[in-house]
């Protein structure tokens, strides 16, 4: 079985109309583009094998971008034949390799790469943009035996599928009409919506994040609605938005900690490989998990009963309830709840009272986004104060999933964590210490 990873460069610069075309430079979005791809084509194993490149500037710079450091000399070759459009010479090029690898990835042109997928698989492919990649599989045993029809299509993914950077360059990002609740809320489901792929890819953690905001906005809003006017349907969705909204709890509290222990040096007690190796498994099953979820039916049953809901007559009626009166009536409950809670904090209250002022937090920042300009300076005092509540979550959950490494860890791992351990509490007792000096909200 032999595998094969067509690899498109990045974005290239049309400026200089007197350059050749072999000679053509990337463009800073090319440049761009390099980080992502070589994080997705070394997810996907791409660099196990031999790679190959054209000789054109384009090419060479692309691999540049995306080897990884580690990846021996002798595995990496630039190769002049490679540097054509015609996807019948790649073909004849690759049945020449005597190459014992049975990975080999291949950084070039379209249409040539397209072609050539498309003639492998025995099925056309729409596209390959810049900085896309394909993974065929081929069952023979020499790259001489290549013929046509013969691969299966594992992957085709461009930077939209892997970078949410890139996915978000041109998406809109705010409804049509901003000051209505129906569109604010049709406008983030089908954000949601637009997001799914590249949760399903799992090679960005911004894609989640980014899902986890537009579905916790779209519960906010609809339960700021029902303590206006209560409707059995409202509730019903009100209760799925927020069990899927739970379901992506685990997998961001693991992409965090993760990020940040790739970040922190001795000062901060230096995590060992096997907690990150660890950590990570942990994120691939919840990873695995969520994308079973996105895929039921259930899930799409939910979301379907929530579009028929938010684009319904009844619900514009609704929602007229909820004029700009209203949400500060509702700005005002919400914040005399908080207030109470924060008076009755103690040192010693347990943690999940802090975690339920900043969901409180929350709820009263989504009421005042739909009316920004009333609450212009207390909204930015509120995030300020939301981020330090984050924070403290942060910690309490990352010692948790700490504490679970270590009960099964053998004992020189318990030693060699303990430093983080107790900066984590260390700093998990500061920020209560901020969090009571607060006091409530004005």
């Amino acid at each position: 079985m032999k595998q094969l990873f067509l690899i498109r460069h990045a974005k290239s610069s049309w400026d200089d109309p007197q350059c050749q075309d072999r000679d053509r430079p990337l463009n800073p979005r090319g440049e761009r583009q390099l980080p992502p791809l070589a994080h997705a084509l070394a997810h996907c194993g791409a660099f196990s094998g031999t790679v190959y490149a054209s000789d054109a500037v384009r090419a060479r710079r692309t691999l540049e971008g995306i080897l990884p450091g580690d990846l021996p000399a002798q595995r990496v070759q630039v190769c002049p034949e490679l540097y054509t459009f015609d996807y019948r010479r790649l073909l004849h090029w690759l049945q020449r390799r005597d190459d014992p690898q049975d990975t080999l990835a291949l950084v070039g042109h379209n249409p040539a790469l397209l072609e050539l997928a498309a003639t492998l698989l025995g099925q056309p492919l729409a596209k390959l943009p810049t900085a896309s990649f394909v993974e065929i599989r081929l069952p023979v045993s020499a790259w001489r035996e290549l013929g046509p029809g013969q691969g299966r299509l594992e992957r085709l993914l461009t930077p939209r599928d892997f970078s949410y950077a890139q996915f978000a360059r041109k998406q809109r990002k705010h409804p049509d009409n901003p000051g209505s609740l129906p569109a604010t809320l049709t406008h983030l489901l089908a954000w949601m919506r637009r997001l799914e792929p590249g949760i399903r890819t799992g090679l960005d953690d911004e894609f989640l994040h980014q899902y986890r905001v537009a579905i916790r906005r779209s519960r906010a809003l609809a339960e700021a609605l029902l303590d206006v006017t209560p409707n059995p349907t409202l509730a019903r969705s009100v209760r799925h938005l927020r069990q899927h909204a739970r379901a992506t709890g685990r997998l961001r509290d693991l992409h965090v900690f993760l990020a940040e222990l790739a970040t922190w040096d001795d000062t901060r007690g230096t995590a060992p490989p096997a907690l990150s190796a660890w950590l990570r498994a942990e994120a691939d099953r919840a990873h695995r998990r969520f994308v079973h979820r996105l895929d039921g039916r259930r899930y799409h049953d939910h979301l379907d009963e929530w579009q028929r809901l938010i684009e319904s007559g009844r619900f514009r009626r609704l929602s007229e309830q909820l004029d700009a009166r209203a949400i500060r009536q509702a700005v005002a409950r919400r914040i005399r709840t908080f207030n109470r809670h924060t008076v009755e904090l103690l040192h010693t209250a347990p943690d999940e009272d802090i975690h339920r002022l900043r969901k409180q937090l929350k709820r009263i920042r989504y009421l005042m986004e739909l009316n920004p300009e009333h609450w212009r300076d207390r909204l930015k005092a509120l995030r300020q104060r939301q981020e330090l509540y984050g924070r403290f979550q942060d910690r309490h959950v990352q010692i948790e999933w700490l504490d679970s490494f270590r009960a099964q860890a053998p004992a020189k791992l318990v030693a060699a964590t303990a430093p983080l351990r107790g900066r984590l509490s260390r700093d998990k007792t500061a920020l209560r210490r901020q969090i009571l000096a607060q006091g409530g909200l004005l």
